[in-house]
């Protein structure tokens, strides 16, 4: 009677171990073998001396899916299925993929490691052969085993079990032995006859081949082809692009290799996604590369394009649309609102310096949202700065056309580990895979995983490492198709100094710098810019409801307002004394006009309540201007009109009162609805009191400075001297942060006998045209610019710098300093711009001749008063950076090489970072691309590694999940996560092409299984405990 094994109460496996510890040799019949499963028989085997009778022989069938099978049942035509050497050599290529699939299933071990090894060893040694059986499929399983015993010479297993884990272990087969000899005699024939036929091939060489390239391989994979093998797949993207699109015919000769990729990474994302953002720094051409992008998706898809870009670009965009044939209208930000709603069907939308874009509240960012949605237009975002201080900058420009809550492919994992994922719901109540989810995150590697989808930036830097030649002198220069090369220049940095002496009266510096004035103005209560403050806990007669709205509007622009009017006092004043004296006087009288309306019962003016109206970034005026001249894009609510201050001497508080009681008639009549307005009963008395201590304080400041005389500004002075004794033929830039600095040098350098001269600023009727009449090579308006009507000398404001091609000049003077070095920067990158002839730019910086100690003690008390008083909040103050800054001021004044290169290669795009490793290594060595694509999809390798802070030693994890992303995981020794950013294990995996190999770690593959989870569970798990999307429990939740 034979013995039945079911894997319940008999285990086969038991049995077969049993049989081959008595057998020198076997047969296998299997329809199926899992390669993992071997080592579970192997140590019987390995006694065996191989060759043929004394090695196990293994007969594979190949095996159907049931669905395949039930297909070929039914079909009804019925086709020949006779077999022939081309069907032979498809079906053995094919089980061979199969196998080496198997090994790309699962997280390895090191029992599988040790057990694949040994399965190699053996069929290498003949002590396992195995074939594969393509006459027909053969679903036999059976298992003969032989050994030396007369009486009992053969003992079969016949059932439905495969030579793999549930086949030999887990219930559900069912086997039964056979020992009769009659038997077991056919069934040896029967094997034999199989193993013989014309159409059993043997693929044990196949075998020891695919675990030779496996993770289980004996040699190991050099270190570097890991590294590469990771860029591979994370320039997908990039790579993707690059074969998506071609560059149209006429940009071929002006676009250079790393502008060409851009372009077409940039339109393969907008393809896919919507949209991009084309973050390059200052002077990579990201005008031509967005209009080539438009190019190409109206040769494409047919569309036609709406550019919308600040006022003074106007120009310069309607000639890029005309030069390069673009279907498209150029409209300015300044009439989004008056416009859009009526403008026809755009589908592509370019913004320019959507930097600026960063109030979502505003009536023109939600006209172009607005109108974005309702015409479905795929969008190209520019701008060199991106974000300033707070990672809202970055959503809110993805806003434009990215809904809140879309559906994305990732979630911010950070944020998600930091607070788990069912209080992040509960907490917040947003889907997790939204762009409302990652503003929830403040951890970078969470932005700059959102951003790799949208994102195309390269610095300058990166350019100069990956595309740029050395030249015999060892510059480095790009390649124009026509052979003329574009250098980089060295930016070199240098100190105008001029002359602040505390010992003399008349110095009109020592006066401002003097400790009472920036004490003074460091105890300024500022009640306009904390109106929130005074609002009354109960009152007579309560606020109407669009009083409320303004009331809350207040006590959430407080604390913020009043820091950054502050820190603008201080800049003001270190930007020019005429510039600082204006805004004292401008302050004084936006007071009196609050206290002349207090003091008669009338209604307070209430302007914008934006801080942009106090960043030099985007607003060249001076915010207390009683003008109120508009910003570049926030103010919506802005009147215009001429100077105040500028109608009559004001030289007391009278005077002043007198003026406050005019402009306030202007208000309330002509500019009544550019304002909203409450009555001063709403709030307490203490707002009279500080508004009239401010008022004495500023007062006392102007008695004691007097009138700006500037034929005593050293400043000045030294600026004359640069530019008439130093560089008198040369072409010169000055920067100031401030219009009314602009306008002070540019009347008085005049006065001196500067000739060829113009201001420019953001108020300015045609920025463009003085731009190109400053650099007209780099323009190519050479033939529409006279010589009489070229400038020498420009000086703009940094919200006008913007997006200009002002590199027929190569130096550049910082009149003022911006309080954040990246400023600096930035202004350099205005004129090291490509086609850039010259071998060095001058970068002049304007600082007292005693040393910088003046300036960084100033900063120093004003950073301490600001903190003292909670006025700066959060993230997303501009002025202050930490005490870097001070450093970088030292820098500055000693001249120390590479302070204004600026740019770090951790701020390029993933996709392009990963391309150039890629393209960099194959361009090395061409062999790669076959090498790296043809490995298998799980190997490792180990190198070398100098643990740091926050660098352990561990291992680095990439895996492609399920729904198609990247993910890494950085594992340290003890199995916990160390971080997930793509950029930081990329970088921990890099290395050289010599690199050696070591011995990896000896729970190596412990560690990797701890990634591989850590993956697979943020991405199963997307509600937490609220399911997947379509669970009826998320869905309830969502709704």
């Amino acid at each position: 009677m034979p013995r039945i094994f079911d894997n319940i109460e008999t285990s086969l496996l038991s049995a077969l171990r049993e049989s081959l510890e008595l057998s020198d040799h076997a047969d296998f019949c299997i329809g199926y073998f899992n390669l993992r499963g071997w080592k579970e028989l192997d140590s019987y085997i390995e006694a065996w001396s191989g060759g043929e009778g004394h090695c196990c022989r293994l007969l594979v069938g190949m095996q159907r899916l049931a669905e395949e099978e039930l297909r070929m049942a039914m079909r009804l035509a019925r086709r020949d299925t006779g077999m022939d050497n081309q069907t032979a050599l498809h079906l053995k290529k094919k089980l061979a993929e199969e196998f080496r699939e198997q090994l790309a299933v699962g997280v390895p071990t090191n029992e599988d490691e040790a057990g694949l090894r040994r399965l190699a060893t053996q069929i290498k040694a003949k002590k396992v052969i195995v074939k594969l059986f393509l006459r027909h499929p053969l679903h036999a399983k059976l298992y003969l085993l032989f050994r030396p015993d007369p009486v009992n010479p053969t003992t079969g297993y016949l059932g439905s079990s495969n030579l793999t884990f549930s086949g030999l272990s887990s219930q559900g087969e069912l086997n039964v032995d056979v020992l009769d000899h009659d038997a077991c005699k056919k069934l040896a024939k029967w094997f034999e006859d199989r193993w013989n036929d014309r159409w059993c091939i043997d693929i044990s060489d196949e075998l020891v081949r695919i675990i030779g390239e496996s993770w289980a391989r004996e040699e190991p994979i050099p270190p570097y082809y890991i590294y590469i093998k990771m860029a591979y797949h994370l320039s997908q993207e990039a790579r993707a692009g690059l074969s998506e699109f071609r560059i149209p015919r006429e940009f071929g000769e002006k676009l250079f290799e790393f502008q060409k990729a851009a372009v077409k990474i940039a339109a393969h994302h907008i393809n896919k996604r919507g949209g991009v953002l084309i973050g390059d720094v200052v002077g990579l051409g990201k005008t031509l590369m967005a209009t080539a992008v438009a190019r190409i998706l109206e040769d494409d898809l047919g569309l036609e394009t709406l550019i919308i870009c600040p006022k003074n670009l106007v120009d310069m965009w309607k000639d890029y649309r005309d030069q390069y044939r673009l279907r498209a209208r150029v409209l300015s930000i300044s009439q989004v609102i008056s416009k859009l709603a009526d403008l026809r069907r755009f589908r592509l939308v370019i913004i320019d310096e959507s930097h600026n874009l960063r109030n979502r509240e505003g009536k023109r960012y939600r006209a172009i949202q607005e109108y974005i949605d309702e015409n479905e237009s795929k969008v190209i975002l520019l701008s060199a700065t991106p974000y300033n201080k707070t990672y809202l900058d970055l959503s809110n420009q993805l806003r434009l056309f990215v809904p809140e809550d879309k559906e994305l492919s990732i979630r911010p994992e950070q944020l998600l580990r930091d607070m788990g994922e069912t209080e992040f719901m509960l907490q917040y109540q947003c889907p997790l895979r939204s762009l409302a989810a990652f503003e929830k995150s403040e951890y970078a590697d969470d932005w700059r995983e959102l951003m790799r989808l949208f994102l195309v930036r390269r610095t300058r830097s990166f350019i100069q490492e990956n595309y740029a030649q050395t030249d015999e002198d060892g510059r480095k220069y790009l390649t124009f198709e026509d052979g003329k090369r574009s250098y980089f220049p060295l930016r070199v940095p240098k100190t105008v100094k001029f002359k602040i002496d505390d010992s003399d009266s008349d110095d009109q510096y020592a006066r401002l710098y003097a400790s009472d004035v920036v004490d003074t103005i460091n105890s300024l209560r500022l009640p306009r810019y904390g109106l929130g403050n005074y609002v009354k806990e109960a009152y007579r007669e309560p606020p109407t409801q669009s009083e409320a709205k303004v009331l809350q509007d207040l006590s959430r622009a407080g604390k913020r307002l009043m820091g950054f009017c502050r820190t603008n006092l201080f800049k003001r004043l270190e930007s020019s004394g005429q510039a600082f004296i204006l805004s004292i006087e401008r302050h004084i009288l936006r007071n009196y006009i609050y206290l002349c309306a207090i003091e008669e019962g009338k209604p307070l003016p209430i302007g914008t309540q934006d801080a942009a109206l106090l960043d030099a970034r985007v607003y060249d005026e001076d915010a207390d201007a009683t003008s109120i001249t508009p910003s570049l894009f926030d103010d919506e609510d802005s009147a215009s009109g001429g100077n105040a201050v500028s109608k009559g001497a004001l030289n007391s508080g009278e005077d002043f009162k007198a003026r406050a009681a005019q402009i306030y008639t202007e208000y309330a009549s002509v500019y009544k609805n550019r304002f909203r307005w409450l009555r001063p009963e709403l709030f307490s008395k203490a707002l009279v009191k500080d508004l009239q201590d401010d008022v004495n304080a500023l007062l006392n400041i102007l008695r004691k400075c007097g009138n700006w005389d500037s034929s005593k500004d050293t400043k000045l002075e030294a600026l004359y001297r640069l530019m008439h004794e130093k560089h008198p033929d040369e072409k010169v830039i000055v920067f100031t942060q401030f219009a009314d600095t602009v306008k002070y040098l540019e009347t008085q350098l005049k006065l001196m006998g500067v000739s060829r001269l113009a201001g420019v600023t953001g108020d300015s009727a045609d920025p463009t045209t003085l731009a190109w009449r400053f650099s007209p090579e780099s323009n190519e308006k050479r033939g529409r610019i006279r010589p009489e009507d070229e400038l020498r000398v420009l000086i703009a404001t940094d919200v006008l710098s913007e997006g200009q091609n002002l590199q027929d000049c190569f130096i550049v003077v910082n009149y003022d300093l911006p309080w954040a070095i990246i400023r600096l920067v930035q202004r350099a990158g205005r004129v090291d711009r490509i086609g850039q002839k010259a071998e060095n730019i001058l970068c002049y910086s304007f600082l007292p001749a005693e040393g910088v100690e003046r300036i960084i003690r100033l900063r120093s008390r004003v950073r301490a008063r600001l903190q003292e008083n909670a006025e700066v909040v959060g993230t997303d103050e501009a002025f202050f950076e930490d005490d870097q800054n001070d450093q970088a001021v030292l820098d500055l004044y000693n001249e120390k090489a590479g302070i204004l290169d600026g740019d770090a290669d951790t701020e390029v795009d993933l996709a392009s970072y990963a391309y150039q490793i890629w393209k960099n290594a194959t361009e090395a060595d061409p062999k790669l691309k076959k090498i790296i694509s043809s490995m298998p999809s799980v190997v490792y390798s180990t190198k070398e590694h100098k643990p740091g802070p926050n660098k352990p030693e561990g291992v680095l994890v990439y895996m492609r999940t399920g729904e198609g992303n990247d993910a890494l995981a950085w594992i340290d020794r003890e199995g916990e996560s160390v971080t997930e950013s793509q950029f930081e294990i990329l970088r921990a995996a890099e290395c050289k092409p010599v690199t050696p190999p070591i011995p990896r770690l000896e729970n190596h593959h412990e560690l990797v299984k701890k990634g591989v989870e850590l993956i697979v569970e943020e991405e199963r798990s997307i509600g937490g405990q609220l399911g997947r999307p379509s669970s009826a429990r998320f869905r309830t939740y969502q709704r």
